[in-house]
């Protein structure tokens, strides 16, 4: 089990605003704050930071989502603050028939991802 991860980031301040928008339909708050990092909470305990880093290597974080609303409003917010498309929320049949999800680039190219499995794309109903 992943305890946390951490996201580097190279304007802090923009990606914090960038990611307390976008997380906020998964139901994430920040809840700590040390120097240059930021950690955000959803349920249990503060699981995903963002941190000041000279160095950025883009990275993928996928979050689950608990409706495919809350993935099309995530998608929505990133967008809206400054995040670029990576791929607009629907099914990814690629992927499994239950893998709704959307993608969104953040400020330094990391691809951040929400995804939800609770049901199956129309098109997979009826290969049954």
């Amino acid at each position: 089990m992943i305890e946390h991860v951490m996201v580097p980031a190279s304007n802090y301040q923009k990606s914090k605003k960038f990611y307390t928008a976008l997380l906020k339909p998964l139901g994430y708050k920040q809840t700590m704050e040390s120097g240059q990092a930021a950690g955000f909470k959803e349920g249990g305990h503060t699981s995903f930071w963002i941190a000041k880093k000279k160095k950025v290597l883009p990275t993928h974080v996928a979050f689950g989502a608990k409706s495919k609303k809350a993935v099309q409003e995530f998608y929505k917010a990133g967008l809206k603050a400054g995040g670029k498309d990576n791929g607009g929320p629907g099914f990814r049949l690629n992927y499994g028939p239950t893998y709704y999800a959307a993608f969104v680039y953040d400020p330094d190219g990391s691809n951040m991802e929400a995804c939800y499995f609770g049901e199956r794309a129309p098109e997979a109903k009826k290969k049954k």
